[in-house]
């Protein structure tokens, strides 16, 4: 166990479509009856948690700990890991109050906000990997934690951006109305380590942590220590029946057994659209509409992440 000198709390109001904001008395009540030393910093706009977890006066022994969703995560991480390197990898934990909250299922951290600031006083240490991907909108690269998605996934997290359901429910529905909009998959070249291969790909998913979507398992294997990626693509589909099918198994993931699914796992991905263009995300945040080139590979050991007890 870690004992903290500061907890610094970056929280996003606006995270679960303004659902946050009403957690805020609740942790800072929670804190004041268990710490002397911490702070509620709140964010005004996106990219600000990635400033706010780069420039503030963090100690080495400090833990900031991104409350929010996916997004938040997201900047709070690219945030510490362009602060100057130390003798560890920075303390970074999260209270999942956004709407999908995928990655910190994968740590199985409680989305009830009092459970939630309990495990992070715990204190109980895991050393994990992040990704790095480099492209699109983000030529110099940036990291993530969770995962990629590429293809029908980010067109779905499009969709359900458009939407004023406030929980991953509206993930589906925005699977739904790619359905039935069907539109033709790119062409697409991934290679990865000693692999390649060239295929109309309707998705493609590159993940750290397991889940995305609020309720698709994306890497039902995956872990966050091992130093690798996971890969799970699916070919086109001639049907919108077999798609609706495939998709269903990802709920439960267990859409390796279906037919036109791939698995595998490696360091470092490169991947070109050769007819068509690549649409992607990374936790949530767009990396291109309509890329032809990415380059995607695991950091291991980069943070430490306090969780539940393993």
């Amino acid at each position: 166990m870690t004992k903290f000198d500061k907890v610094w709390i970056i929280l996003n109001p606006v995270a679960g479509k303004g659902k946050a904001e009403m957690q805020y008395p609740k942790i800072k009540r929670f804190l004041q009856n268990r710490l002397q030393n911490f702070e509620i910093v709140t964010t005004s706009g996106p990219g600000d948690a990635l400033l706010l977890a780069r420039d503030l006066p963090i100690g080495a022994n400090d833990i900031t700990v991104a409350a929010g969703g996916d997004g938040t995560c997201n900047e709070v991480v690219n945030g510490l890991l362009k602060r100057p390197a130390g003798e560890k990898p920075p303390l970074f934990g999260v209270i999942p109050i956004g709407r999908g909250n995928d990655f910190s299922s994968t740590p199985k951290i409680p989305q009830d906000v009092d459970k939630a600031c309990a495990s992070l006083l715990a204190a109980n240490e895991q050393l994990i990997d992040v990704g790095f991907v480099k492209g699109g909108f983000f030529p110099q690269g940036r990291y993530f934690v969770n995962g990629i998605g590429i293809g029908f996934d980010t067109k779905v997290g499009f969709e359900a951006a458009k939407l004023k359901i406030k929980s991953g429910f509206s993930y589906a529905i925005g699977a739904f109305i790619l359905i039935a909009r069907y539109e033709p998959s790119p062409i697409i070249n991934i290679r990865y380590d000693d692999k390649e291969v060239t295929l109309p790909a309707v998705l493609v998913s590159i993940v750290n942590g397991r889940r995305m979507g609020g309720s698709f398992y994306m890497g039902p294997h995956a872990l966050l220590d091992d130093g690798l990626l996971d890969i799970c693509y699916v070919r086109h589909q001639r049907s919108r029946m077999s798609l609706l099918k495939i998709l269903s198994h990802y709920t439960k993931g267990t859409q390796e057994n279906c037919e036109g699914v791939t698995f595998s796992r490696g360091k470092r991905f490169f991947l070109t659209a050769q007819q068509g263009g690549m649409a992607a995300h990374c936790d949530g945040e767009t990396i291109c509409y309509d890329g032809k080139e990415l380059e995607i590979s695991c950091v291991p050991n980069a943070i430490r992440l306090v969780r539940p007890e393993l």
